[in-house]
Formats: structure tokens, sequence, C-alpha cells
């Protein structure tokens, strides 16, 4: 059965950072596009960043510059690097795997920015 756990959220401050983790199993990731979405209260969950097979990301508009995407195939882990945090970023952070119709999903990790 294939798991996606997140791992790596909690309290941070404005202007902090935080690394977040995704741990793949059951599943050949190296051929899964792996996105980070996002879900703030009250809000539609948004997509954050994603990252093909061969590693090349995308980010939304509101984090680039800030979050760095990048995925580990030998350890079948994807991370979210976020820094210069703002509370507008506090959300449950969610790992997403596709490939073609195959779709899987975390259980999501909160994160939160705040003084």
């Amino acid at each position: 059965q294939v798991q996606l756990v997140e791992s790596g959220g909690g309290l941070v401050q404005p202007g902090g950072s935080l690394r977040l983790s995704c741990a793949a199993s059951a599943m050949i990731f190296s051929i899964y596009y792996m996105v980070w979405y996002r879900q703030a209260p009250g809000k539609q969950r948004e997509l954050v960043a994603v990252t093909n097979r061969g590693g090349s990301p995308n980010y939304a508009d509101s984090v680039k510059g800030r979050f760095t995407i990048s995925r580990d195939n030998a350890k079948n882990t994807v991370y979210l690097q976020m820094n210069s945090l703002k509370p507008e970023d506090t959300a449950v952070y969610y790992c997403n795997a596709k490939f073609n119709v195959l779709e899987y999903w975390g259980q999501g990790t909160q994160v939160t920015v705040s003084s």
C-alpha cells in the first residue's frame, strides 16, 4: 500500500525557516511528479511547488524565491525548504504524488507562522 508521510511542520516566527519532508513507500518513486500543496483555514487547497521526474521545479508565485522543492530518489523523499516565512504561509501542507491516473496524498503537516 502506497504511503506518503510528511514531517517537519511546526511553529516558527515570521522570517524563520522550516524544512518539510515527505517519505514515500511502496511505490516507484522516481516516476512520479511530486507536489506540495497547502490549505489554510477557510481557503481552498493550493499548489505550492512541484518537481517533475527529472527534478525540475515550479512554484506558486506567492512562494517563488522563498521556497525550494527538491527530491532524493534514492531515499524516496521529497523536501520543501521554506525560508523567510510569513504569517500567510500558515496552513496544513500536503504531499502529493502523481503518475498518469494514479494519485496519492499524505496526511498533512501543520505549519504555523506566528510571533
